[in-house]
């Protein structure tokens, strides 16, 4: 009974379906959409066609005249400026600092104290080696009066024992008391070269407790407070860094391996830093070093610029972008970078089997561009049409490139592209 009537309600949906058109619908939805999708890949072939490829009555151009032209020929670096001289001053002595006599941005001499360390021990110690040294000079005074005293009794004992006054085993004895008291001398000379020497040791560390600046300049940093503990034993601490004539400064750039071989000592420079966007301050190669450094895989080598800093303008540390002037050509025809960079499209010929698929049948075909100009010749618009002429390019400013041979004359049409 069930059954019978599972099959009386599949009759009836199907009716009702048929009635609707429900199944007709379906069809057609595909139909549709395979429609709209044909249409989105004709559409797009013929958009990316006009966009990209020649019309059949020819091609816009993008120009630009070939010109004379004066070109400054640059290498760009950047780096940062630092001083001339630059001295980190530490203290070679353990103590308490007592006093500090400077602050940042004070001019400063040679010789000047900067801080002082406590130096009570080191007093004391003075004193002590100065008494030592007292003492051996009273040991040697005495044992050179015991010398002239050994030397007399034995003179004495020599006359007599010539004359067969007395015996000779009195002289033997009188020979050698003398000599050691000329030993007692010589080591009493040597204790007070050793007190001497003492002292100066004492008297050395009691100098260095005076942290003296040791040239002429400016205080550019100060990490020195009085009562601060210093610890020598383990690391040496930078108390004072004083930067010599800061009149004279120099720009250390880093010159990319590919470049390096373009600059040489003595090229001139121009440089911004990014206090003065308006202002370029000029400056000249004076070393090229040879050790290279590699940063991220990247090769380069450091150029030491030498610069004027008159104003004081230029603090250390600043970030500096330099341009080396390499060469300067007068007058030279030169034309867009991008023209050397053009080439024309090249027609490919369809395949005699006339295949590529439905794609190719719906959407035209870019003709191939692989055969391009290799950066030798560049392509000119005479009479309306392109021609290609054979150049030899020189050096470029970065937007210009002087052309030093071809069959191109100053205020030709040279193509730098399609389209308007």
């Amino acid at each position: 009974m069930a059954t019978g009537e599972a099959k009386d309600n599949t009759v009836k949906a199907a009716e009702i379906e048929a009635r609707l058109g429900l199944g007709r619908r379906r069809g057609r939805w595909r139909g549709w959409l395979w429609g709209l999708g044909l249409a989105v890949v004709v559409v797009g072939g013929v958009t990316l066609w006009r966009a990209l490829g020649p019309g059949e009555d020819g091609a816009a151009y993008r120009t630009a005249p070939a010109s004379l032209a004066d070109l400054v020929v640059t290498v760009t670096a950047t780096g940062t400026v630092e001083p001339t001289n630059l001295v980190e001053i530490s203290s070679e002595l353990s103590g308490t600092l007592r006093g500090v006599a400077v602050d940042y941005n004070d001019m400063v001499k040679a010789g000047q104290v900067l801080a002082t360390l406590d130096t009570t021990k080191l007093e004391a110690e003075l004193a002590v080696a100065e008494a030592n040294v007292t003492a051996a000079q009273a040991q040697l005074e005495r044992a050179r009066a015991t010398l002239v005293e050994a030397r007399d009794n034995y003179d004495r004992a020599a006359e007599l024992d010539a004359r067969g006054v007395t015996s000779h085993q009195s002289l033997i004895a009188q020979r050698a008391a003398f000599d050691r008291a000329a030993a007692e001398v010589t080591v009493a000379e040597a204790n007070l070269e050793l007190a001497r020497a003492q002292r100066g040791l004492v008297q050395a560390d009691l100098d260095k407790a005076c942290i003296c600046s040791p040239i002429d300049g400016v205080v550019l940093d100060r990490a020195a407070d009085v009562g601060q503990i210093v610890a020598s034993a383990l690391t040496a601490p930078v108390l004072f860094t004083v930067a010599e004539d800061l009149t004279e400064m120099e720009v250390q750039v880093a010159v990319d391996e590919a470049d390096i071989g373009a600059i040489s000592e003595g090229d001139r420079v121009v440089f911004t830093v990014d206090a003065y966007d308006d202002r370029s301050f000029p400056a000249e190669i004076k070393t090229i070093r040879y050790a290279s450094e590699t940063v991220e895989g990247v090769v380069s080598y450091t150029a030491v610029l030498a610069v004027r800093n008159d104003d004081l303008s230029l603090r250390p540390g600043m970030t500096a972008t330099a341009d080396i002037i390499v060469a300067e050509l007068q007058g030279v025809l030169a034309v867009p970078n991008a023209a050397l960079r053009y080439a024309p499209v090249v027609e490919v010929e369809e395949d005699s089997e006339g295949g590529g698929g439905l794609l190719s049948m719906i959407m035209p075909h870019r003709p191939d561009a692989g055969a391009r100009a290799s950066g030798k010749s560049i392509w000119v618009l005479r009479d309306g049409a392109p021609v290609e002429v054979p150049v030899e390019p020189g050096q470029s400013d970065g937007s210009l490139t002087e052309i030093r041979s071809g069959e191109l004359s100053a205020g030709e049409l040279v193509i730098l592209g399609e389209g308007g």
